[in-house]
């Protein structure tokens, strides 16, 4: 889907259809048509009328989230016919929702099909009265972002047979080299001789070498410092604590917060935002075999904590564990670091398939991420902490366990876990981003898709951009 923005009066822009979003029909040409086909101005509510060239598709409240729904679901009804082009007047809507909910909208993953159905190339043309630059900036920006996140959502959607660690470092390659961004890739002897025996133990078993990946994006004169910290579980078996059948579907999801991060580093630079951010992956394939690493293993990480394997299912916590060790030791002077994750069921749980469980010790700033993820369309909530869970992961033969003797809270359990892995002066500047709900859905919801939806992208680059403004 091409969108472009021009300073021209609808009316006299050629397209095939216009695209009207409505919450209301009352004053409406097409009034009675609409009735007769029972249209109702309500979220994702979308009718064609070939005869007029119009395409009617209802919202309820002038709001990011809202417009965005209506703009994506108007997109799909063109895709789903012969014509090419639409336009849509600027007017009273924000243009980072129609820029986004229509790229975002149009995106689809047909990697796999056999027979691909030739679809012929779509355009929407957004118009407006003044095309100032401040308009053409916001434009721009907000398509960077929505690149940025379907290129996350075809990482996450690939399967793990194209996409272990390998594959997820010379993706970072690739990235680094359009964006001109640092990369280094590190390998299992750096791992075994820097002591990151928890991420180590977990990539083992698998004929894939785990992969440390680190990029850097240093501007001149950058205000802040950040670092953003990703599981990159290119596929989860589980390991010798094995998944159920049906719970190991799906399971190439586990790399959602490793691509998120990949994402996000693709557009800090198109962004040319005044920070220096790093982002690091834990590039690992969970799997089972004669060297897989076991209940009751004692692993030693990079900070020297010694942890009790309680379940090799709960391996992303350990991969975790390392990388925020190496971050804090490798980058000094941190103002924020965010570690992004599909780590616990329990998130799931507790707030549904749609909503990041946001936990950490700063209250102020918990909001403030939760704040600029609703801004930028995402749902998220805080889970709090708190001193009685936290001996829930207290072992009697190391200093923790990898998973909680309870089984209630185990999202926040899993985020007292990597509370461990913080050094005390980056107490609260740390927030962990438990993504497990909205990373991957198999259903189609709003202008996301089935399948993966490149959560974490848009609040982190929103909350980014907050920062220098």
């Amino acid at each position: 889907m091409k969108v472009n923005i021009i300073e021209k009066d609808i009316k006299k822009v050629d397209a095939d259809f216009e695209i009207i979003l409505v919450n209301s029909i009352e004053k409406l040409d097409d009034k009675e048509i609409l009735e007769n086909l029972g249209f109702e101005a309500k979220d994702e509510a979308v009718v064609v009328l070939p005869e007029s060239k119009k395409i009617y598709v209802g919202y309820e409240e002038n709001c990011y989230d809202a417009v965005a729904i209506a703009i994506a679901a108007a997109v799909k009804k063109l895709k789903a016919t012969k014509f090419k082009s639409a336009k849509v007047s600027l007017a009273k809507f924000d243009v980072k929702a129609l820029v986004e909910g229509s790229i975002l909208g149009a995106y689809k993953f047909t990697k796999y099909k056999s027979e691909k159905k030739k679809e012929k190339k779509k355009e929407l043309i957004i118009c407006t009265d003044k095309l100032t630059k401040e308009l053409q900036q916001r434009f721009d920006e907000s398509t960077f972002i929505a690149k940025a996140v379907n290129k996350t959502r075809s990482m996450v959607n690939t399967t793990p047979a194209d996409f272990y660690p390998a594959v997820m470092a010379d993706m970072a390659k690739e990235i680094a080299k359009e964006s001109e961004l640092e990369v280094k890739i590190k390998g299992e002897e750096y791992l075994l001789e820097n002591g990151m025996n928890a991420m180590l133990s977990v990539g083992r078993a698998s004929i894939h070498e785990s992969k440390l990946i680190h990029l850097s994006y240093k501007p001149k004169n950058a205000k802040k410092k950040v670092v953003l910290v990703g599981k990159g579980l290119t596929y989860d078996s589980g390991g010798l604590s094995l998944k159920p059948a049906d719970y190991m579907v799906t399971m190439k999801s586990d790399k959602s917060g490793g691509s998120a991060v990949l994402g996000i580093m693709s557009a800090v630079a198109k962004l040319n935002l005044p920070i220096e951010i790093h982002g690091i992956v834990g590039a690992v394939e969970n799997m089972i075999g004669g060297d897989a690493y076991k209940p009751d293993d004692v692993l030693v990480a990079k900070n020297g904590k010694t942890i009790e394997v309680r379940n090799t299912d709960a391996e992303g916590r350990l991969v975790l564990a390392d990388c925020l060790c190496y971050a804090q030791d490798n980058i000094k002077d941190i103002d924020y670091i965010f570690d992004y994750a599909t780590l616990t069921g329990a998130c799931v749980v507790g707030l549904g398939e749609y909503t990041s469980g946001i936990m950490g010790h700063n209250q102020n700033l918990k909001t403030d991420v939760v704040s600029k993820a609703l801004e930028a369309g995402e749902y998220a909530s805080t889970l709090p902490f708190n001193r009685f869970l936290k001996k829930a992961i207290k072992s009697e033969i190391a200093d923790i366990c990898n998973i909680a003797n309870t089984r209630y809270g185990g999202s926040i359990t899993a985020g007292l876990f990597l509370e461990n892995f913080i050094y005390e002066d980056n107490k609260d500047k740390w927030v962990h981003f438990d993504i497990a709900g909205p990373a991957f859905v198999e259903k189609e919801w709003g202008y996301n898709p089935y399948g993966a939806s490149g959560a974490g992208v848009r609040m982190t680059l929103n909350f980014l951009q907050a920062l220098v403004k």
